[in-house]
């Protein structure tokens, strides 16, 4: 799946709760994911696949907090610049008495101090900008060619909503962007290229709501919303994967244009996770599953998937509206 130029994923940022990553888009992305990857298996098992799928959707939260971690690696590094600075031979007026204001900086001194993000950070063994320094140092010294570092350093002090716009600004332009970065990402766990930038969006936004009366609560936030949204992955991946023959059979004679093994295998995939959506899961309505899987499409296949599925996910809809197979209850009706 290939990257886009924008780096901050485009998400309505109401997606987001305040205490949870995951949205039911993003479990359902996983989902897709970890379906075409057993696919493309020669002995499929759908246990060790289960797994991955969890493991998977785990390693968001660590590559959530890596990235926060980068925040404070980079300010470590600004300090570590000036003891080094002021020891300096010849070293400049400005080098004996350097600004200390990206090292005071209010927001990271929060990151840093928080037991909860300093434990788990800890636990997960997440020490990979002591390991893997140099790029740091690549984030560091690109920092410090951008003039509106030059004029934050310059202040004497600095309120914390000055801080904040700051450290919001080195990650959106500095950070996110960064194809060192990306490529370091990339080669470390192969999932979180497709996570990078959903992960982004929630940082971004934890970022701007940061403070020291809710940083217990919202710096690290949980990866589901409830224990519901966590069974919902794993049953929505069973569903597809061991209901395989009947959903086909739903597919059949509506791609009046083409035959099954001539639709792209996302597009197959997304189709089935549909089908399995209105007959297995009641309680989500039938045009929240739609919706969303067109959403889906738009990101992960082709540029006219989206049509493609709309027209044949609305065709079954139907169909089981007049057969009554439609399972729904309650809201899931609509």
């Amino acid at each position: 799946m290939q990257r886009t130029g924008n780096f901050l994923c485009v998400v309505s940022l109401k997606q987001f709760f305040q205490k949870n990553m995951l949205t039911r888009r993003h479990i359902r992305v996983k989902v897709l994911q970890s379906i075409y990857a057993h696919n493309q298996r020669e002995n499929p098992n759908i246990d060790s696949q289960e797994k991955f799928l969890h493991h998977s959707i785990d390693q968001m939260q660590d590559l959530y907090l890596l990235l926060l971690q980068l925040l404070v690696s980079l300010q470590q590094q600004a300090e570590s610049f000036l003891v080094k600075s002021q020891k300096k031979h010849l070293a400049t007026a400005l080098e004996k008495d350097p600004s200390r204001t990206f090292i005071d900086n209010k927001l990271i001194r929060i990151i840093t101090s928080n037991t909860t993000f300093s434990e788990i950070i800890k636990r997960k063994k997440l020490n990979y900008w002591a390991l893997d320094s140099e790029y740091v140092n690549i984030i560091f010294n690109e920092l410090r060619e951008w003039d509106w570092y030059d004029v934050y350093l310059s202040k004497n002090e600095t309120t914390f909503k000055e801080d904040q716009d700051f450290v919001l600004k080195v990650y959106k332009e500095v950070i996110a962007p960064n194809d060192k970065l990306y490529e370091y990402l990339e080669d470390k766990r192969l999932t979180w290229i497709d996570d990078f930038p959903i992960v982004n969006t929630a940082i971004v936004k934890m970022l701007g709501k940061l403070s020291e009366k809710n940083a217990s609560s919202l710096l690290v936030p949980n990866l589901y919303k409830n224990e519901e949204d966590r069974e919902y992955a794993l049953q929505l991946f069973r569903k597809v994967i061991l209901n395989e023959d009947k959903l086909n059979a739903q597919i059949e004679g509506k791609t009046p244009n083409w035959d099954q093994d001539r639709i792209a295998d996302v597009d197959l995939i997304i189709l089935k996770m549909g089908i399995a959506e209105f007959l297995y899961f009641p309680s989500i309505p039938v045009r929240a599953t739609i919706n969303e899987y067109l959403e889906v499409s738009k990101e992960y296949s082709t540029p006219k998937s989206s049509i493609f599925v709309n027209g044949i996910l609305d065709k079954i809809v139907k169909e089981f509206s007049e057969n009554g197979k439609l399972n729904k209850i309650g809201r899931g009706l609509q």
